[in-house]
C-alpha cells in the first residue's frame, strides 16, 4: 500500500504534496509513460541502423527517465528564492558550454551543438531555454517593481547574446524558442507595443538573412514550400505513417515507419505514435500537452508575485512551443525541425533540461510559490 502523507504532516515531503499541483504531476508521469512505451517502440530499429545492440537506447532511457523524474521532483521542492538562483548558475553554465561548442563540437547534420563531458554526450542549450525564462522573468519582474531598473534592457542584451549563439551553431529552432520566451516576458512586462513590433521586424530580417546564407535554412524551407524541389523522403514516410494508422493504428511493433525513418525516435517519434497507436493516442498526447500548458496558466492567472508570474509563463510557453514544433514538423504543417517531443522522444540532455523546466514550473505553482520571496 502507498504511503500518502497527512495533511497534518510537516515534513518536507509532506508539505510538498499538499501544496504541489498533483494533477499537473500526473500529467506529466503520463507524458513519461509514453515516452518509455515509445522507447521500446521506436528506438530498437534505429539503434540496429548504426550497428548498436538494438537495446541500446532503451537502457540508455530506461536510465534517464527515472533521473529525470528525481531531478523534477527535487526541482519543485525549491522556493521561488532557490529557483532564481538555480536559474542564473545555470545559465551562466548552459551559456558558456554553448559557445565552447562553437570551437571544440563535431559537425553533426550540419551543426555543433553537442560536445562530450565526462564520457556524456550534451547538447548545453537545451538548458538555456529554462534558465533564460526564469533569468528574464526575474529582470523583468523586477523592473516593474524597482522602475530605474534596466531588468527588461538586461533580459534583452541576454536575449541577443543567446539567439547569436545559437545561430552560428546554427540552431535556428532553438533561437526560435529563446525569441518566444523573450517575446513573452516582454509583453508581460508591458513593453510599449512600438517596441515589440519593432522586435518582430527584426526576427523578421533575420529569418530572411538565416534563409540567404544557411544552406540547410534554405533547403528545409523551399521543401516545406515547393517540395518537389529536393528530397522529401522523411516527411513523405511521416505522413504516410499517420495514414497507415489509421484511428486506433496498426499496433504496438506493428509499424514500419520506424524501419525506414532515421530519426523516428526522436524528431518523428510522433510518427511512429501515429502508425502504431493511431489518431485516438495522438489525440490524448495533443490534449495531455495542453492539459498541463492550461493547468499551468490557470495556477497563476491571478499570482500577485509578478516573478512567479512571468517564470511560470514563459517555462509554459516554451514546454508548449516545443511540443508544437515537433508535432507539426511530423504533420508537415511546417518546415522540419530537429526538436524533440517533450518527454517522449529520445535525448537525455532534452529529458533532463525539460525535468528541470517543469520541475520549476511545479515549484512555482505550489499553493506556498507566491508568497516565497
Amino acid at each position: 500500500m502507498s504511503y500518502i502523507p497527512a495533511r497534518a504532516d510537516t515534513s518536507i515531503v509532506g508539505r510538498w504534496w499538499w501544496t504541489v499541483d498533483r494533477w499537473m504531476l500526473g500529467a506529466l508521469l503520463l507524458l513519461l509513460a509514453y515516452g518509455a512505451v515509445m522507447t521500446f517502440a521506436a528506438s530498437p530499429p534505429a539503434a540496429i541502423r548504426i550497428k548498436l545492440d538494438s537495446f541500446h537506447f532503451v537502457r540508455q532511457q530506461m536510465t534517464i527517465i527515472p533521473l529525470a523524474l528525481g531531478i523534477m521532483v527535487m526541482v519543485s521542492l525549491l522556493s521561488a528564492r532557490g529557483i532564481r538562483r538555480l536559474a542564473f548558475f545555470m545559465l551562466i553554465g548552459a551559456l558558456a558550454l554553448t559557445a565552447f561548442t562553437l570551437f571544440s563540437a563535431p559537425e553533426i547534420k550540419g551543426a555543433k551543438r553537442w560536445i562530450n563531458l565526462a564520457g556524456f554526450s550534451l547538447q548545453p542549450s537545451e538548458f538555456l531555454k529554462p534558465s533564460f525564462a526564469v533569468f528574464a522573468a526575474w529582470m523583468c519582474a523586477t523592473a516593474r517593481l524597482e522602475d530605474r531598473f534596466p531588468g527588461r534592457l538586461i533580459a534583452t542584451l541576454t536575449a541577443i547574446v543567446i539567439i547569436g549563439v545559437l545561430a552560428m551553431q546554427p540552431d535556428v529552432g532553438m533561437a526560435a524558442v529563446v525569441f518566444a520566451i523573450w517575446f513573452s516576458q516582454m509583453f508581460m512586462a508591458g513593453l510599449p507595443l512600438f517596441w515589440i513590433a519593432l522586435g518582430l521586424l527584426g526576427v523578421g530580417a533575420a529569418l530572411f538573412v538565416a534563409y540567404q546564407m544557411l544552406p540547410h535554412v534554405t533547403q528545409r524551407i523551399n521543401l516545406f514550400l515547393d517540395p518537389s524541389t529536393g528530397d522529401t523522403y522523411q516527411v513523405d514516410k511521416s505522413i504516410d505513417a499517420f495514414v497507415n494508422g489509421g484511428l486506433f493504428g496498426t499496433g504496438p511493433g506493428e509499424g514500419s515507419v520506424k524501419n525506414l525513418l532515421p530519426d523516428s525516435h526522436s524528431d518523428f517519434v510522433f510518427a511512429v505514435v501515429g502508425e502504431e497507436f493511431g489518431a485516438v493516442i495522438c489525440l490524448l498526447i495533443v490534449a495531455t500537452y495542453a492539459f498541463v500548458v492550461l493547468r499551468g496558466f490557470g495556477r497563476v492567472i491571478e499570482e500577485s508575485n509578478l516573478f512567479v508570474l512571468f517564470s511560470t509563463t514563459a517555462l509554459l510557453v516554451a514546454f508548449g512551443l516545443q511540443a508544437l514544433i515537433n508535432m507539426a514538423s511530423a504533420l508537415h504543417l511546417m518546415p522540419t525541425k530537429g526538436m524533440t517531443l517533450p518527454f517522449i522522444s529520445y535525448g537525455g540532455s532534452s529529458m533532463i533540461a525539460l525535468a528541470i523546466g517543469m520541475g520549476m514550473v511545479l515549484a512555482l505553482t505550489r499553493r506556498r510559490a507566491g508568497a516565497s520571496s
